[in-house]
């Protein structure tokens, strides 16, 4: 099979391990050319592309079997409200978009976002999507719609992500936090902290493909309800010996307990369960 996977960071080049391991055949993009001989390394081949350019990703999906959108917002253009607004359109619905254009198979990873705070007692995928009016949530949505309207299409929706070797460890974002942003961060406090291992996050893409499905599935590590943002990140900057963070509330996530049944029914397995965050 071949595929095309936009946007390589942890997920992407995790996803694009696993399937040049397993004989398949591997486009990798980056938007900086400096990346190029690193994706060689784990891709069959690389392209320096943006999402969002149609020219540029119809080609790089020639003869693909699928195209996966692993698009990731920059961080440092994710804490203010008003950076957000490009930041997200651009890499979110706009990737998505051109994609659907280029392919008929299109598998876009959302986030837990989209359900805001939710509603009632469970989140799961018949839960109504937020009307928040951030960038984040609202680009996360007009991304899955795009996506969706495609009779192929299928979203992976998952929580924040964690475990890469590269990855910034969750000190050292509480750090980052207070050193750079005065210790305010658009989150809500009572948000439950649900995270997902980079593998795993990677091998339920993989399965969403590979099975062929199509529609909405949850990918968040349920077997646990976790803690609260407020509650995890106290504990954190209490060991750090920081003053507690401020939640802004601007980005709503789950504060009632998410379940990936779906998924789970038809046959994924989580390999890493979510550990506590202080570490």
């Amino acid at each position: 099979m071949r595929y095309l996977i936009i946007g390589c960071g942890h997920i992407g080049t995790e996803l694009a391990r696993r399937w040049t391991s397993a004989g398949h055949q591997v486009t990798g993009t980056t938007t900086s050319p400096g990346r190029v001989e690193k994706l060689r390394e784990i891709c069959t081949d690389a392209a320096v592309l943006r999402g969002a350019d149609l020219d540029a990703v119809t080609r790089a999906a020639e003869g693909a079997d699928a195209i996966v959108l692993t698009v990731s917002p920059r961080l440092q253009r994710s804490f203010d409200a008003a950076q957000r607004v490009a930041e997200y359109a651009d890499t979110l619905t706009a990737s998505a978009r051109t994609a659907v254009t280029a392919h008929p198979r299109v598998v876009f990873t959302s986030s837990s976002s989209v359900y805001g705070a939710g509603e009632g007692a469970l989140i799961d995928e018949e839960t109504p999507t937020t009307t928040d009016s951030d960038a984040s949530p609202r680009n996360f949505v007009a991304a899955e719609q795009a996506v969706l309207a495609s009779p192929r299409g299928a979203v992976v929706r998952i929580p924040d992500v964690y475990g890469h070797p590269d990855d910034i460890d969750y000190p050292t974002r509480v750090k980052f936090a207070h050193d750079v942003l005065g210790g305010s961060v658009p989150f809500s406090a009572d948000a439950l902290l649900y995270r997902v291992d980079y593998r795993d996050a990677a091998a339920a893409i993989d399965f969403v493909v590979t099975q062929g499905l199509t529609g909405v599935y949850n990918a968040v590590p349920d077997e646990t309800v976790p803690p609260t943002n407020a509650a995890a990140f106290a504990e954190i900057c209490a060991a750090a010996g920081l003053p507690g963070l401020t939640y802004r509330g601007e980005i709503r996530t789950p504060s009632v307990p998410v379940t990936s049944a779906k998924l789970r029914a038809a046959g994924f397995a989580f390999s890493h369960p979510a550990a506590a965050p202080a570490g």
